[in-house]
């Protein structure tokens, strides 16, 4: 029998890990990925990775248990306990597997992995590689390590490869069951210099989508340009099930001038205090944590400084008492990439403070996954942060994103050898019946689990009849509509102003098919349009305020009638014939082809 081909889309910490595994597991594995391999928000994470590791070489007194607890308290009651379980237990194992394949972190003078401390963490906990750049490293030791599977021809690796659909197949019988949906490859282009090829469709017995995230719907974004939710919206126009799309994390500490750059949550856990602009160290006003409260906390105060008659002020972050307790040049040492940025945009922040905003960073929500990566749609996996496991509630922890990435990659990639050993893959399928999800599904329709299919065409809302310029649709136009009125604070006027505006916009882009294969950029507008209107519609839904999702018209948390997890999702079609979505962990109100489902985790209030 012919290996098992799995085609991974994404090259952050989860596609590069989950490209290794499958490969080593004798999987035949192709690698897309529409920039270079570098280009990722894996690559330009700073703080670190954390794990409490075995064999005393965690700090005094931390425990796995701890780590749990903290994941729980920063994820506000959103979080899924067995998905939180899971990633504490199993992080050590992932994190001498990335050594293995060529990560090496930075180490103590004693030799032991060096721990570092960071905001919500209970315990130095935090691994890093290069003082501030362990995003990068990782990033580097896998990449070599997949570029070296490629020359070995274990790996296909295709870069500037953009996909702009799921191959989905209709009613395709399998031993085991009937299924109504099942994703048979991607359809993908990719950009050469000499010219267009045109769209390559490419099958497979599965595809995991491990795309990363959605900053490039605001503004001001930690970050890269490649971040524009493509895994989401692929997900969504195939029929899978989204969910805590609301949850949308604003880092605090990103630099007020040109792109942001972030300024790692570990120089706050190295001493650096927030001030005014009278100087004043202002976070004890508003959570007895300070400068180390969980980060949705600490954006939303300096946001609430700055209105409380301090508008066209700066928030600055104050590093200066660290070079003074440190001693001269422990900037530089420990956090290499901040002290270079810093000093090319003309900052000595060992004298100076540094002027920085809260900017969109991660997202909680994403597509819909149980603890294995499986979405609701058969052949689909979801790992990193294209990913909802429920393991970040409804705000993540610092430094739990790469390795969320890394557990639950692996755990992806174990569920599909499972499925292929067992015979229940999508092998035999007739090629023929596979089409794009674009061709089946033109419109974006919601199916929220409190409102009908009907309801929620086009987002539910009336498109909003505009004659100025400025509200012409482009990317500028939506990052700012989205700053505006569904950022670090909403309410339901500005939420609603928003749903209006995006229907009128994606009223203005439906039209006939085209031949041409649409740009990149063009691709990337539509999927943040998608994605956008998917945010309003669930930051309209959740009257509540818990995590990162604050409304200023509702600002009481959830009313909790359990100690579990209230988390919603959305879907347009899912089967429940399929065994993920018989153990998803949700539970479907109502099953058939385009109408409404309901999916809630089992250990949610029905």
């Amino acid at each position: 029998m012919s290996a098992r081909h799995l085609v991974v889309v994404g090259s952050g910490v989860a596609g590069l890990y989950a490209t290794l595994l499958a490969a080593q597991a004798g999987v035949q594995v192709t690698l897309l990925t529409k920039g270079a391999l570098a280009q990722s928000n894996t690559h330009q994470a700073q703080g670190g990775i954390c794990a409490v590791l075995p064999d005393g070489a965690a700090a005094p007194g931390d425990t796995v248990e701890a780590h749990i607890a903290d994941t729980l308290k920063a994820g506000a009651g959103e979080c899924d306990p067995e998905a939180v379980r899971i990633l504490c237990t199993e992080a050590a194992g992932d994190i001498a597997a990335i050594e293995h394949f060529g990560v090496r972190f930075d180490r103590d003078a004693s030799g032991r992995r060096a721990l570092g401390l960071e905001g919500a963490h209970s315990a130095a906990r935090i691994l890093h590689a290069g003082g501030d750049a362990t995003g990068a490293a990782i990033a580097n030791g896998l990449i070599k390590a997949v570029r070296a599977a490629a020359a070995r021809g274990a790996v296909t690796l295709v870069e500037h490869a953009f996909v702009h659909d799921l191959l989905v197949l209709e009613g395709a019988a399998l031993e085991r069951s009937v299924l109504e949906r099942s994703v048979k490859g991607v359809r993908y282009h990719r950009e050469l210099p000499q010219g267009e090829p045109g769209m390559i469709d490419l099958r497979s017995d599965a595809v995991l989508l491990a795309t990363g995230g959605a900053g490039q719907l605001f503004a001001a974004t930690t970050n890269p340009a490649v971040a524009t939710a493509d895994g989401v919206a692929l997900a969504w126009r195939a029929g899978a099930v989204v969910a805590d799309l609301e949850y949308f994390q604003f880092h605090p500490t990103a630099l007020a001038v040109g792109e942001n750059f972030l300024i790692s949550e570990a120089v706050r856990g190295a001493g650096a205090v927030l001030r005014d602009a009278a100087g004043e160290a202002f976070m004890l006003r508003y959570h007895p944590d300070g400068d180390l409260a969980p980060r949705d906390v600490v954006s939303r105060s300096i946001a609430a400084h700055l209105r409380d008659g301090r508008d066209g002020q700066s928030v600055y972050l104050d590093a200066t008492g660290i070079e003074q307790a440190q001693g001269a040049g422990y900037l530089s040492r420990r956090f290499p990439t901040i002290a270079a940025k810093t000093q090319a945009l003309g900052f000595d922040w060992t004298r100076e403070w540094l002027p920085i905003t809260p900017a969109a960073h991660y997202w909680m929500g994403g597509i819909a996954t149980n603890q294995d990566g499986e979405t609701s749609l058969h052949g689909l996996y979801a790992a990193g942060e294209a990913a909802c496991t429920g393991v970040h509630g409804a705000n993540r922890l610092a430094s739990n994103s790469l390795l969320e990435g890394l557990v639950f990659g692996r755990r992806a990639v174990d569920a599909f050898l499972r499925e292929m050993a067992a015979g229940t893959g999508n092998v035999g399928a007739q090629s023929s019946h596979a089409q794009s999800s674009h061709a089946q599904s033109s419109h974006v329709q919601y199916s929220h689990a409190q409102y009908s299919h009907a309801q929620m065409q086009l987002g539910g809302a009336t498109p909003l009849s505009v004659h100025a310029d400025a509200l012409t649709f482009s990317k500028d136009t939506l990052q700012a509509l989205m700053s505006a009125h569904a950022g670090v604070f909403r309410d339901a006027q500005g939420l609603r102003h928003a749903a209006e505006v995006l229907a009128g916009w994606r009223a203005q882009r439906e039209m006939p098919a085209r031949t041409a294969v649409p740009s990149r950029e063009e691709a990337e507008a539509l999927n943040l349009l998608t994605v956008a209107q998917l945010l309003v519609h669930a930051a309209l839904s959740r009257e509540n305020s818990v995590g990162a999702h604050f409304r200023a018209d509702f600002t009481d948390p959830p009313i909790r009638t359990r100690t579990a997890s209230s988390r919603t999702a959305s879907s347009r079609t899912a089967s429940s014939s399929h065994a993920a979505a018989r153990d998803f962990q949700h539970r479907a109100a109502t099953v058939s082809h385009m109408n409404p489902v309901k999916f809630q985790r089992e250990s949610e209030t029905v």
